[in-house]
C-alpha cells in the first residue's frame, strides 16, 4: 500500500485552506507541525545515527568535565569554573533541541505546542548568548593570566567569578526575551508547518503573515551587536596575549604560555564560524537547498557541545591527567 505524502497527511492540521486564505487569522496557534530535515525525511533515521552519537558523545564529555573539576581540589580555579559553565551551557543547548529532533526522525513525532515551540526557541538562543559570554569571560582570565599573573588571584576571585556568570545569564536572558514576546503577538495566517528541526527564531518569523521587519532587525542586532562585540573583545584580549608572548625571552617559554590557550581558541573557532556561517545564510542565501540550511543548523548546534569536552580533556594536562588516574585505578 502506497504511504500517503506527509503533505497530505498533515493538511487537516493547517491552519487554512486555499479557499480561505484571505479570511483566516489566528494569533495563537494551539499547535506547529515540526517537519524534520524537508526533502530528506526518508533519510531520517539514517541521519538520526550522528546526530545521536554527537548526542551522546556531548553529554558524556561535559558531565565527565564536571565530575572532573568537582572532584579535584587544585582544579577549583577561574579558568574551570568557566569551564564548568561552558559545559553546563552545552548540556542545555544540545539537550533543547536533540530529544525532540529524534522524536521526529524515529516516532514522527512532528506536532509541537505552540508555547512549547516559544520555550524552546527561548532556550536555544538564550544560550547561544550565554555561550559567546562565556567565551568572553574565558579571554579575560586567560588575559590576567598572562599580561598581569601576579594579580591573577587577586582580580578573578570566586565572589567575581560568581558575578561574572550571573551577569552572563542575565544578559542572554533579557536579550533574547523580545524574541518570543514577538512571536507570540504576531498573526500566523499562512501556515502552522515549520520547515526545521527545532523552533529557529527566523523560521518560525516566517511564519507570521505581518511585518516581521522588527524581529529580523533585532536578530540581525543580536548577531552583529552582541556576539560582534564578544568577538570584538576577544581579539582584543588575544592581541594583547600575543603581544605579552612574543616579549618572552626564550621560544620554550612562548609555546608553553601559549599552550595553555590553544583550547580555547579552538573553541572559540568551533563555535563562532559555524554560527555566523549559518546565521548569515538563513537570512540572506535563498539559492541555498533548504535541506542544507537545516543541517547546517543542527550541526552548529551539536559541533560545539561536542567538541569542547575533546578539546579541553585532550589539551589540559591537569583534566588528561585525572582521566587517566581514573581509567587506570578502575583497571587496578
Amino acid at each position: 500500500m502506497q504511504e500517503t505524502p506527509f503533505c497530505l497527511r498533515v493538511g487537516h492540521l493547517l491552519p487554512y485552506s486555499m479557499s480561505d486564505s484571505n479570511t483566516t487569522d489566528f494569533t495563537n496557534p494551539s499547535t506547529f507541525i515540526l517537519v524534520g530535515i524537508p526533502g530528506l525525511e526518508v533519510a531520517h533515521v539514517w541521519i538520526s545515527i550522528p546526530f545521536c552519537t554527537m548526542y551522546a558523545i556531548a553529554i558524556l564529555g561535559n558531565v565527565t568535565i564536571l565530575f572532573i573539576v568537582k572532584v579535584e581540589q587544585s582544579l577549583h580555579v577561574p579558568m574551570y569554573y568557566f569551564l564548568c559553565m561552558l559545559s553546563i551551557t552545552d548540556l542545555v543547548l544540545s539537550t533543547s533541541i536533540l530529544p525532540k529532533t529524534l522524536s521526529i526522525f524515529w516516532f514522527n513525532s512532528r506536532d509541537i505546542n505552540f508555547s512549547a515551540c516559544l520555550t524552546q526557541m527561548y532556550f536555544i538562543h538564550s544560550f547561544l548568548v550565554i555561550e559567546s559570554g562565556i567565551f568572553v569571560a574565558m579571554a579575560l582570565d586567560r588575559y590576567v593570566a598572562i599580561c598581569d599573573p601576579l594579580r591573577h588571584s587577586t582580580i578573578l576571585t570566586n565572589p567575581v567569578v560568581a558575578k561574572i556568570g550571573l551577569a552572563l545569564v542575565l544578559r542572554g536572558g533579557m536579550l533574547i526575551l523580545p524574541y518570543p514576546f514577538l512571536a507570540r503577538w504576531r498573526p500566523y495566517c499562512r501556515t502552522n508547518i515549520i520547515l526545521h528541526t527545532h523552533c529557529e527564531h527566523m523560521a518560525v518569523v516566517k511564519l507570521a503573515c505581518a511585518d516581521t521587519r522588527i524581529s529580523s532587525y533585532y536578530g540581525l542586532f543580536v548577531l552583529f551587536c552582541v556576539k560582534g562585540l564578544d568577538v570584538f573583545f576577544i581579539t582584543v584580549s588575544y592581541i594583547q596575549i600575543l603581544r605579552a608572548i612574543f616579549s618572552l625571552p626564550t621560544k620554550e617559554a612562548r609555546l608553553k604560555t601559549f599552550g595553555t590557550c590553544g583550547s580555547h581558541l579552538c573553541a572559540i573557532l568551533a563555535f563562532y564560524i559555524p554560527h555566523l556561517f549559518s546565521s548569515l545564510m538563513h537570512r540572506y542565501d535563498h539559492n541555498v537547498a533548504l535541506h542544507f540550511h537545516v543541517l547546517t543548523a543542527n550541526v552548529y548546534l551539536l559541533v560545539s557541545p561536542m567538541l569542547n569536552p575533546i578539546i579541553y580533556g585532550v589539551r589540559t594536562k591537569q583534566i588528561r591527567d585525572r582521566l587517566l588516574q581514573l581509567f587506570t585505578h578502575k583497571e587496578t
